[in-house]
């Protein structure tokens, strides 16, 4: 029994330290985009801390770059606690360095709520990643990029206020950190959707408790005319081990047809 535990425990600590790439191709109306196609990396969960490595940061990077996305998108809970310390100046210049066409978006977690605001906002400013707050932005006459604020900021707007003043010329894409509201956003104009926080469960059998709260806990599904996308998080909290879910990076392909 005392060998099984340490061989799980060593098995989870690879696992989480190994980074892999899960792909998806989707279509999507094109209504007045100018492209043809979209390349989305997604990731979410990464939860930077004082004992995070930066080796494990410019892995992702690497990884990134040779996936040679269009548009780089977080999905919320990149920090955990003080993002000021040794480490930060060089985890911010290694996340600058992520290439993509349209640049890098993201939106706020949980865990940056249990942080300090202003060093939050100073975190991603330094590391080049504009935060979508209930916001959306039109880019390159192509698609919408809309964020949300996460549910524990209580005057977040619904749906349906934030895409009130979208003329849906263009497709729409979404991040809502938690994917707990699948139903209502299957019913507006949104295409595609990325959300985390789930982190899969992280640890057996946790990832079955996650299946029954969320109507999708990891991976892939379409409600009504919107693809909705979770990750199991390229990072983890609590103890440093992963036995359900995996390190990941999701690359959709978003065709406009």
């Amino acid at each position: 029994m005392i060998m099984l535990s340490v061989m799980v425990v060593i098995a989870g600590a690879i696992n989480l330290n190994t980074i892999r790439v899960s792909e998806f191709r989707v279509e999507v109306p094109r209504r007045n985009a100018r492209i043809d196609s979209l390349r989305i990396a997604f990731v979410a969960d990464l939860h930077l801390q004082r004992n995070t490595h930066l080796g494990f940061v410019e892995q992702f990077v690497r990884k990134v770059n040779a996936l040679q996305p269009d548009l780089m998108l977080y999905g919320g809970d990149m920090l955990e606690g003080d993002s000021d310390n040794e480490s930060t100046e060089a985890i911010e210049s290694a996340l600058r360095s992520v290439q993509a066409t349209y640049g890098a978006f993201g939106v706020l977690g949980n865990h940056e709520f249990y942080g300090g605001g202003n060093e939050t906002r100073i975190f991603f400013q330094k590391a080049g990643i504009p935060i979508l707050c209930d916001t959306v932005v039109r880019i390159d006459s192509s698609f919408y990029l809309a964020g949300r604020y996460d549910q524990r900021f209580r005057n977040r707007k619904t749906i349906h206020e934030l895409l009130e003043n979208v003329p849906f010329d263009l497709p729409v894409i979404l991040m809502d950190h938690r994917p707990t509201e699948l139903q209502e956003v299957s019913r507006t104009a949104v295409d595609v959707q990325f959300s985390g926080h789930t982190h899969n469960g992280q640890l057996f059998p946790i990832n079955l408790i996650t299946r029954c709260v969320y109507e999708l806990s990891w991976g892939y599904k379409k409600i009504g005319n919107t693809h909705f996308f979770v990750t199991s998080g390229l990072r983890l909290w609590g103890p440093p081990v992963k036995t359900a879910g995996k390190s990941e990076i999701m690359l959709v392909e978003v065709h406009f047809e």
